[in-house]
């Protein structure tokens, strides 16, 4: 029978710990004020859970796939908009790690290891989100530099991340020939719309970023040109497992509360979790919760080995954990009647947060399209 290794029940425990103390208390306030979780990114990054992926030769814990995913999906439990914190990080700088150069990953990694930077990642556009291969922002080369010109959208933890993995057309020729840069923050010509005004994860900016004849020296090109849009798709490959974590987190906590509300509140002189209607409907809810965390949990293990399938477990687990994260919050409310329905208790918050879970790194509909194309090129692993 699967069962996780006890060095990774040894860091759910760990995680756990440090977010039911230093995490969950601010998740409230977070999803009120529309604020960074400064306190979330203070602790997680004090104990190495802000990007805990990084290799060790870079400064970092050296987690695997599965690792990152239970920080993520622990960190999600207790607030979803901190848990972008350790996703985006990975989400930025996997392009580095995938086709990155050593002098770049040397340079960029160590800061966002030791807590001294976030790594936020642009591509999607105004008019290409889902088609991303039909992105505008260009990279023009001018001697031993890049010129950058565009506009990102959508672009999470936006102005509060030092670097940022952008993708811009190098070759207007040809369909994807894209190019991916690390530009900084601080570069001349790097500006930030006004943050989103979201339905969900609050405490995680979402915001344009503009680049305005913004001059990337060209060793900050990651892999080689024109290479950059096969880099994205990898890079998404990997890092819809971490969205598939955040989903089981947040379909956990909803869960954990409705189960404590349902053994206290009471109604008819009893407990309304003796009531079988709501027994069923917590049933389903822990069933469903259990089957996207194994769904997820083997789509981290072909993470860590770059298995082939990865393309159709990646999608299969993000599509499957984010409409029962939806379906779980959804029902938490029900559990709770009108109570649900306020901000007095956390389970509206986290409805709302599981509802970008279905949108963002590709939608539901393209996961499946994902799905559907490595089933019909047999591509999938029965093991």
């Amino acid at each position: 029978m699967y069962a996780l290794s006890e060095e990774h029940r040894a860091v759910r425990e760990a995680v756990r710990a440090l977010c039911d103390a230093k995490v969950a208390p601010h998740a409230g306030e977070v999803d009120e004020t529309g604020s960074f979780p400064q306190a979330s990114y203070d602790a997680l990054a004090a104990a190495d859970f802000a990007a805990p992926h990084i290799p060790e030769a870079y400064g970092g814990a050296g987690a695997d796939a599965l690792a990152t995913c239970l920080v993520i999906e622990e960190v999600a439990r207790a607030c979803a908009a901190s848990s972008l914190i350790p996703g985006v990080n990975k989400l930025g700088t996997l392009p580095l790690l995938l086709s990155g150069s050593e002098e770049l990953k040397a340079r960029y990694l160590p800061p966002v290891a030791a807590g001294r930077a976030m790594f936020s990642y642009c591509l999607s556009e105004p008019e290409a989100g889902s088609d991303a291969a039909a992105m505008r922002t260009r990279a023009v080369r001018d001697g031993d530099a890049y010129v950058l010109d565009g506009v990102k959208r959508w672009i999470t933890n936006a102005g509060v991340s030092q670097y940022y993995t952008v993708f811009a057309v190098t070759d207007p020729d040809r369909r994807a020939g894209i190019s991916a840069f690390v530009v900084d923050r601080d570069d001349d010509g790097v500006s930030f719309g006004a943050p989103e005004r979201k339905l969900g994860i609050k405490g995680s900016p979402t915001r344009e970023v503009y680049l305005d004849r913004v001059r990337v020296p060209a060793d900050r090109m990651i892999g080689a040109e024109h290479t950059g849009y096969a880099t994205a798709l990898r890079t998404l490959d990997h890092t819809r497992v971490t969205i598939a974590a955040q989903a089981v987190g947040i379909a956990q906590g909803a869960l954990d509360f409705a189960l404590a509300y349902a053994r206290e509140r009471r109604q008819f002189g009893r407990p309304i979790a003796d009531f079988q209607g709501l027994q069923f409907m917590l049933a389903d809810m822990g069933m469903k919760v259990e089957a996207a965390r194994q769904l997820t949990y083997a789509a981290a293990g072909r993470s860590e080995r770059d298995d082939p399938d990865l393309a159709f477990f990646g999608a299969a687990a993000k599509c499957f954990a984010s409409d029962t994260a939806m379906q779980v919050t959804t029902d938490a409310v029900q559990v709770l009647g009108g109570y649900g329905y306020t901000h007095d208790y956390p389970v509206e918050r986290m409805m709302r947060d599981a509802k970008i879970t279905q949108i963002y790194e590709g939608t539901n509909q393209v996961q499946r399209i994902v799905m559907a194309r490595q089933l019909l090129a047999g591509v999938q692993s029965r093991v």
